[in-house]
């Protein structure tokens, strides 16, 4: 990933310092090497506001000014949630402040007096990493974003199956990874008259009348974690009458691949075999 040019002389930049003739040669020597946002202030108290206003890329900030010095601004600063990513380049004179202010959160510093070709090569270096880390922020963002329409899109998609599934057959079903139904939609309960965990053999206790060699390849299958279709199994009623079902299911799986249960569909099969 790249900067380009335009969006390196477009970036936003903040001047602080109290001293005028200071704050006078910077501006200058950035706009003669081409940057066309520049902005400064004289007032080290109306930093943090302006910060969050326009969110510069860069804050030329001098460490020794009245009434509050460039430490308690970098301070100020840091209290902004919105910035992770503190983009202030310190000017000092004094050697001991450059280890303290970088302690502090400051990026990089400047010394006094300015040596004008390690200004500019300090403030572009800086910027095209700031740009650089908005442009990672910001593409992280998009990803983050995509994600979540997707999931949205498969939660749609989700629901009209189960709509589908529930009037194209005479019940819909999911279990859990252990077996335990978690949702049954349907008369299934009232058609078969059984408990819910006797369909697919996870209770361990044989029902009376259901054909066990049927039941034992279903459980086979979903203990394999196979796609079942159309499988076929029966019981015969205290009557002597018979009832055949037919069912159909597919595992489930998390983004993990992992194993997460079953869902599917079944419907009694109503006339002769």
């Amino acid at each position: 990933m790249s900067i380009a040019e335009s969006d390196i002389f477009q970036a936003r930049i903040l001047i602080v310092d109290d001293q005028e003739a200071n704050v006078t040669l910077l501006e200058e020597m950035l706009r003669e090497a081409g940057y066309t946002r520049v902005a400064s202030t004289m007032d080290p108290h109306q930093v943090c506001a302006l910060h969050r206003k326009e969110r510069y890329d860069l804050i030329l900030l001098d460490l020794q000014m009245p009434g509050m010095d460039g430490f308690q601004v970098i301070e100020g600063l840091k209290t902004n949630p919105r910035d992770s990513y503190l983009p202030v380049l310190v000017i000092t004179a004094q050697p001991g402040h450059k280890l303290r202010a970088l302690h502090a959160g400051a990026r990089d510093f400047i010394s006094k007096p300015f040596d004008l070709i390690e200004v500019k090569t300090r403030i572009r270096n800086m910027l095209e990493v700031r740009l650089l880390y908005k442009a990672l922020e910001n593409h992280s963002k998009d990803l983050e974003r995509a994600v979540e329409e997707r999931t949205a899109e498969l939660r749609e998609s989700e629901a009209r199956y189960r709509s589908l599934t529930e009037l194209a057959s005479d019940w819909y079903w999911e279990q859990d990874e252990k077996g335990n139904f978690t949702k049954v939609s349907g008369p299934v309960l009232e058609m078969l008259g059984i408990r819910v965990d006797a369909l697919a053999g996870s209770g361990t206790a044989q029902v009376a009348g259901w054909n066990e060699a049927e039941r034992e390849r279903l459980h086979a299958t979903i203990a394999a974690r196979q796609p079942f279709l159309d499988f076929i199994f029966s019981r015969v009623n205290a009557d002597g009458t018979e009832q055949r079902f037919q069912v159909s299911g597919e595992p489930m799986f998390n983004q993990s691949l992992r194993f997460v249960g079953y869902r599917g569909i079944g419907v009694e099969l109503r006339g002769k075999p």
